[in-house]
């Protein structure tokens, strides 16, 4: 089994200021990968399930690399659990979908907020779009004829931009 590591003394020091949200993730793969980066750039990652894979998933793991110790990730069994223990603000959590409004781009971010990704295949569900503010229901920019970018690309956009937002401070 992975070695989670909760860390919630650490969130407020993080040397980026973001926590990342995976919700119901399909892919071990794509899951290390996000692993990997959180660890080199200081986010929080938190996973919500059910999950298809297991936490010790060998594709999983080696998409991570040796990362998976150096990275502060809860799990959440399910978004209620994540929403009872985490209590993210509103206001300070975004929803990274295909379906915002708003430019990612166009957003000054809080230290410390909350980004949420969707599966691979489904996104966010309507469900889970809900508890954000509309306001806050945010799409990455893409060409026209394009649907979605790989979730792993997708956190590493918008956690290099809110990284790069507060100037980079470790």
């Amino acid at each position: 089994m992975a070695k989670i590591v909760t860390r919630t003394d650490k969130i407020h020091s993080s040397p980026t200021p973001v926590n990342v949200v995976l919700v119901q993730p399909e892919i071990p793969s794509n899951t290390g990968n996000i692993i990997r980066l959180c660890a080199n750039t200081g986010a929080k990652l938190h996973l919500i399930g059910p999950l298809v894979f297991e936490l010790n998933n060998s594709k999983m793991r080696r998409a991570g690399l040796d990362y998976h110790d150096l990275c502060s990730f809860n799990f959440h069994r399910t978004w209620n659990e994540f929403i009872s223990k985490e209590n993210p603000l509103t206001a300070k959590s975004y929803a990274i979908t295909t379906r915002g409004k708003s430019c990612f781009y166009q957003e000054n971010f809080y230290k410390n907020c909350w980004i949420f990704f969707g599966s691979e295949t489904k996104g966010l569900s309507p469900e889970h779009r809900s508890f954000f503010m509309s306001q806050n229901h945010l799409k990455i920019p893409m060409q026209s004829h394009s649907r979605s970018l790989n979730l792993g690309n997708a956190v590493a956009v918008c956690v290099y931009e809110i990284w790069r937002q507060s100037n980079f401070l470790t």
